[in-house]
């Protein structure tokens, strides 16, 4: 069995070979409670319903409800044969949240399409992008459960439809990346340069460091997705990064408070970016993120297929695609006009040419 990651006063034992789980709380001290003997896999329903009761619940739980479902899978992460990112992980255990919510005490047999379809579009009419979220990893659960485990004879999710993907999140614009450039100083500066030129996640780019620098790209493994891309360290930001001290550790170091020197979080980078962007009305309603479609847009107007960019920033093509959509509708439309021009142009001229031949 893999390593499974135990809640809270939940102890596991081995004694000749065998594994024991026991619930007690206090465990070595003067003031430890009753030990609870659970049942000896954690991977399943009933040993996470044991551990519900032993914290305080009365009476016969159910082990064959959706959350005991939802339960299980979670318990059953780290022993599956393609392994789960703790990026994947998060995002899968947050959004069951919203299964747990609708139907936690609902026989997982009488879950049905209908239901999933009704929970989907209530979510969706206010965030398409958190209901197909949801519905993945709903659609992830389901088919682990009706696979070897066989807790599932039925699939939930047949037929129900994910709302259409938008553009994405819109890039900054030449006037907010200028701003920035000129404005922006301290770790947010850092910060800046490198997401508007690595095009990373804030996950990734609070992570970065000198050891990442391969042969003049930043190659680094994904906190979400697991991929490594290789991202090019385009001549601005290495003029940038030229003016950095030379130090270990990542580029990104918390200059105030109680944990200065410390790395950032993904959440505390957050909150100095927003605490930033409130000085500057210009920036109203810029993310970082935002500034992935930057980097994707430049490497577009280069010359790059999506492809090629996918292999530099470590997005799906199809995310590429959406990026870029942008872009590539403005040029289209520049060509066209440029084609226009010419074409009139070229009419004047044969006019003029005839006129003076009369």
């Amino acid at each position: 069995m893999g390593k499974v990651q135990l809640p809270r006063h939940v102890h596991r034992v081995i004694s000749r070979g065998r594994e024991y789980f026991y619930y007690q709380e206090g465990r070595g001290t003067p003031h430890a409670g009753e030990r609870i003997k659970l049942p000896n896999d954690p991977t399943t329903p009933e040993f996470w319903n044991a551990v519900r009761q032993a914290q305080g619940l009365t009476g016969p739980t159910p082990t064959d409800t959706i959350g005991a479902l939802a339960d299980a899978y979670e318990a059953a992460w780290p022993t599956l044969q393609r392994k789960l990112t703790q990026g994947t992980q998060d995002q899968y255990r947050r959004h069951l949240e919203y299964v747990r919510t609708a139907w936690g005490d609902l026989p997982a047999r009488d879950l049905r399409p209908k239901h999933v379809n009704a929970l989907i579009q209530k979510i969706g009419a206010e965030k398409p992008g958190t209901a197909n979220n949801v519905l993945s990893a709903l659609k992830a659960m389901t088919k682990w459960a009706n696979g070897p485990v066989e807790l599932l004879a039925h699939e939930p999710t047949t037929g129900v439809i994910p709302f259409p993907k938008g553009e994405g999140h819109r890039p900054w614009t030449e006037e907010q990346l200028a701003y920035a450039e000129e404005h922006f100083t301290g770790m947010i500066r850092r910060f800046f340069f490198l997401s508007r030129y690595t095009g990373q996640r804030i996950s990734d780019v609070v992570r970065l460091s000198p050891n990442d620098v391969d042969e003049g790209g930043f190659a680094r493994p994904q906190k979400k997705s697991g991929v490594r891309p290789w991202c090019p360290i385009f001549p601005e930001l290495e003029a940038e990064m030229s003016k950095w001290e030379r130090r270990p550790g990542p580029y990104l170091l918390q200059e105030v408070g109680r944990s200065v020197g410390k790395p950032f979080s993904t959440n505390q980078m957050w909150k100095e970016f927003n605490k930033e962007r409130a000085k500057h009305p210009v920036l109203a309603g810029v993310v970082p993120h935002g500034l992935r479609a930057n980097a994707v847009i430049r490497l577009r107007e280069g010359g790059l297929t999506a492809l090629q960019i996918s292999d530099f920033v470590g997005l799906s093509v199809d995310m590429v695609e959406r990026y870029s959509r942008h872009a590539d509708r403005k040029a289209n439309g520049q060509a066209l006009l440029r084609t226009m021009r010419e074409q009139n142009e070229g009419e004047v001229v044969k006019r003029l040419e005839i006129g003076k031949q009369e």
